[in-house]
């Protein structure tokens, strides 16, 4: 089974490399990576969540404490979330995940990137930055705010 946090074809988004060997694909990555969280809580069905909420999917993207303030700060700076009393609000506004165009379902052996469980069907969601994923039917859900 492949490491779904590891640099693989599986898994776009995993964190880069700390040993430093090659810091230009390393800040590439964190780029991209950064990007992709961005667009995570750019699509959230959710009108408002905790801070512990979105850190959780955005632990979806990385594990990094550093990059998940880059992607929070970020996202605020860029007016798509905005942060009050420990919630974010999300703007809305049609800009949410087309299950039909940007879900892609793939069979194999994977592992969720939420729970972690063996899953034998990854659904990977697809932003302009890059595909995130595998995910199983109803995490791909959690994820992305279309069910609590």
């Amino acid at each position: 089974m492949s490491d779904p946090r590891g640099d693989s074809g599986d898994a776009p988004a995993s964190d880069p490399p700390s040993d430093g060997v090659n810091e230009r694909t390393g800040a590439k990555t964190r780029k991209r990576k950064r990007e992709i969280g961005i667009e995570l809580l750019a699509h959230l069905e959710d009108e408002s969540l905790s801070l512990p909420e979105a850190v959780d999917r955005i632990e979806t993207v990385t594990e990094s404490p550093s990059l998940t303030r880059e992607i929070l700060d970020t996202a605020e700076k860029r007016g798509i979330i905005v942060r009050e009393d420990g919630r974010l609000r999300t703007r809305r506004g049609g800009t949410y995940v087309s299950f039909d165009r940007q879900v892609a379902v793939r069979e194999g052996d994977f592992e969720c990137r939420r729970c972690g469980a063996s899953i034998s069907t990854g659904h990977f969601v697809r932003f302009e930055a890059g595909e995130l994923g595998p995910f199983g039917s109803s995490c791909v859900r959690k994820v992305t705010g279309r069910e609590s």
